[in-house]
């Protein structure tokens, strides 16, 4: 009797060890999807219809509100090992001083670089990717110990 329990409790250490052991997906944010975006005409609509077209965004530009921006990533955690972001999608919306749309463009992280997946400019050129870049510069420097305190 005593050598069943020993033997069922190695088995369930075990299967609760290999079940640790499964990688796990989270997705955080939205980004619209590229047929949401195909509804959108740089130089034409205005940020009534792109806000009816995609949504709200994630965040607006730093200094002004010209730029909206969409960020989703997805990290990967693997047993004890701290969560590991493995890809990150951003998409500004740029307005010009009229409210309508400027640029759309969609970049992606890469090696901790920032890559230029999709550009749809009209006249005056991308701005503002100094934010882009610190947002998309940070991946992976996130420590959840220091943002709670703990040492």
């Amino acid at each position: 009797m005593a050598g069943q329990i020993v033997k069922l409790a190695a088995a369930g250490l075990v299967a609760l060890s290999l079940g640790a052991c499964v990688d796990i997906y989270q997705r955080h944010g939205y980004v619209p999807t590229q047929s949401d975006l195909e509804n959108v005409i740089v130089g034409v609509d205005s940020r009534d219809t792109v806000l009816s077209a995609i949504g709200q965004p994630a965040t607006a530009g730093l200094t002004r509100d010209e730029t909206w921006y969409y960020v989703e990533s997805t990290t990967r955690a693997r047993g004890p090992l701290a969560p590991e972001e493995i890809e990150r999608r951003v998409i500004a919306v740029s307005f010009d001083s009229n409210d309508t749309v400027a640029n759309i463009e969609e970049f992606g992280l890469q090696d901790g670089n920032v890559i230029a997946l999709n550009r749809r400019i009209s006249e005056g050129g991308a701005q503002e990717l100094s934010f882009i870049r610190q947002l998309l510069g940070n991946a992976g420097n996130f420590n959840a110990a220091q943002a709670l305190g703990s040492n």
